[in-house]
């Protein structure tokens, strides 16, 4: 795994992304990075992946203090972020993992 782990991310996403458009063309996920917690002083990074079609949101956040640890949470778009994250492993995650939860919470 990347020494940066907002960019392994980025990438599995990114090659996630590339394959859901592939098979699923009706999904159409759009992925952002969110500077937000760190510019209020929040030491974390946030990347949303959002489905407009379902207005369904997976939530991913990876925080300094916890190093190695991938925070996730399923929520709508108009939801605003909770406080019941799941979280596991970073190295356990990867782009298969990661084509799944598109396809499976979006499809």
């Amino acid at each position: 795994m990347s020494e940066d782990p907002l960019k392994a991310l980025s990438d599995m996403a990114s090659d996630a992304h590339a394959r859901i458009q592939a098979t699923h063309k009706h999904i159409n996920p759009v992925v952002e990075v969110r500077r937000g917690m760190r510019d209020s002083g929040i030491p974390a990074d946030v990347m949303t992946i959002d489905c407009l079609r379902t207005r369904r949101r997976i939530t991913l956040i990876l925080h300094d203090e916890q190093p190695g640890v991938l925070l996730y949470q399923f929520i709508t778009i108009e939801d605003e972020v909770g406080e019941d994250f799941q979280s596991m492993a970073l190295s356990e995650m990867d782009t298969q993992k990661l084509f799944q939860w598109i396809e499976a919470y979006f499809g």
